[in-house]
């Protein structure tokens, strides 16, 4: 399949430059796409793209191929422009791209350290083990893993949601590996609808609200879109899920010291950058950084707190005690464990597709997209894309190209950018996260043969969407 995609990336590469000659004679930005930095630029990101699908097989890091391919992007913007006499103009684009992807780039580190520091503090092995005690039906699990996927996405990134829902699927699971698969699917449908709803629940959703497109609040118009778009795949996949109760496991694991505060120090950090964003009109990015520094002194809390009651663990009347020297609760270890391969690819994918905008691709392609085919086919169109090729790069194209458009289509194009990667495993970080954790049960093809009842839960959304929203059309 993956190299099905490949030759679709390179069969499309002279269909793109022939639309970029033609589509748009006499305007200047057609002689930059025509010209022979602008195609080697083309080349370079499919090129680079080609490998992040690859990455599996190559087990090259996404990051490198993309952090390679934009800084040769913008040595050849540079170029053109000084050709054209212009040396200002690639300095001005790039700052602006920077200063995007910084304030993505610290709103989503600053995430990635709560949930590392929830995760050390056993928050989310206590969950799972909580549910694997339960002694639930495999048909009672199913609908749990998947209804905790759709409510913890929206605040836990869809990635950390699916890993945890997925492992309570396996150690509940055992050897059925039917089962195991049909969780995961599931999993992976509920953490992509949930994270839609929310700008907390994927990257996308995030840069949509940090443009200022969408507010806060407006985010919970496509709830009962999201929802149906997870519920109508489930209720046909739980007819294929058996009734029987496996045996309950006896795996324990207890919340650490200050587990508690530090989700409730969370829940404030996400209130602060609302705050940040909504009242004081400033950018949410600053609001998560102040929010960092709650972690930052309660962290100096849990250290002397620990080491304090590993000191007098005699003591009776101690809360907590130790008997070995506990490992200090360190919030820059914490900042290191962040997915530097996602931000690092994150920065690559801005600086690609802000350089080929440069050249006027995105304008032609918005153009054909947005203007021929129409908003709502458009909008539709970018999360089908978005199973194939990350949904990152193009909703970020679609914020670059900046169509004019309705409040309620950009409400359509967010919920299909965030539902769309679940029609294939491949299509969000979630899926892909899974079949690495259920390596050979949870396989593409196994998520394939039920893509068209997942692709009925889309159109059901989408068709939700439109109905429920239809003033803001």
């Amino acid at each position: 399949m993956k190299k099905l995609i490949f030759a679709l990336c390179v069969a499309l590469i002279p269909a793109t430059i022939a639309l970029a000659s033609g589509g748009a004679k006499g305007h200047e930005v057609a002689n930059l796409t025509g010209s022979f930095y602008g195609i080697l630029s083309l080349f370079l990101f499919v090129a680079a793209y080609s490998l992040v699908i690859l990455e599996e097989q190559l087990h090259l890091r996404k990051s490198k191929p993309v952090l390679l391919a934009a800084g040769l992007i913008w040595v050849l913007v540079a170029i053109t422009f000084s050709r054209m006499g212009d040396t200002h103009s690639a300095e001005i684009a790039i700052r602006h791209n920077i200063i995007e992807y910084a304030e993505l780039f610290l709103f989503l580190l600053v995430a990635m350290t709560y949930i590392n520091a929830m995760d050390e503090r056993n928050v989310f092995q206590a969950l799972r083990s909580w549910l694997v005690t339960r002694g639930f039906s495999l048909r009672a699990v199913f609908w749990v893993t998947g209804f905790l996927a759709f409510i913890i996405s929206p605040v836990a990134d869809n990635l950390t949601t699916a890993l945890l829902m997925g492992a309570v699927a396996m150690a509940v699971g055992g050897n059925d590996k039917k089962f195991i698969s049909l969780a995961c699917i599931n999993i992976v449908i509920g953490a992509n609808a949930g994270g839609a709803f929310s700008p907390f629940g994927d990257i996308t959703t995030l840069m949509v609200w940090q443009k200022g497109l969408v507010q806060f609040s407006e985010f919970f118009a496509i709830f009962l879109p999201s929802l149906v778009n997870w519920l109508v795949p489930a209720f046909f996949m739980n007819f294929a899920i058996s009734k029987k109760t496996p045996q309950p496991s006896k795996d324990q694991y207890v919340m650490k010291l200050g587990a508690k505060r530090i989700i409730l120090l969370f829940l404030c950090t996400i209130t602060t950058a609302v705050s940040f964003h909504n009242f004081l009109h400033l950018p949410p990015a600053a609001g998560m950084m102040l929010g960092l520094g709650y972690l930052g002194f309660f962290s100096y809390y849990l250290k002397k707190k620990e080491h304090r009651n590993y000191d007098i663990d005699d003591n009776p009347l101690a809360h907590q005690t130790y008997h070995a020297k506990p490992d200090p609760f360190d919030l820059f270890r914490k900042v290191a464990r962040a997915e530097w391969d996602t931000l690092l690819f994150f920065y690559g994918v801005v600086l690609c597709v802000g350089g080929l905008s440069q050249f006027g691709y995105l304008a032609l392609v918005s153009k054909f997209l947005y203007l021929d085919l129409g908003a709502t086919t458009a909008n539709v169109m970018v999360g089908i894309l978005s199973a194939i090729v990350d949904n990152i790069p193009v909703m970020f194209a679609v914020l670059t190209m900046n169509p004019d458009m309705s409040h309620g289509q950009w409400l359509l194009v967010t919920l299909t950018a965030g539902v769309g990667g679940s029609l294939l495993s491949i299509g969000s970080a979630a899926g892909v996260a899974l079949m690495g954790a259920a390596r050979g049960v949870y396989t593409f093809n196994a998520h394939l043969k039920w893509t068209p009842i997942i692709a009925l839960g889309y159109a059901a959304s989408i068709f939700c969407h439109l109905f429920v929203n239809s003033a803001k059309m």
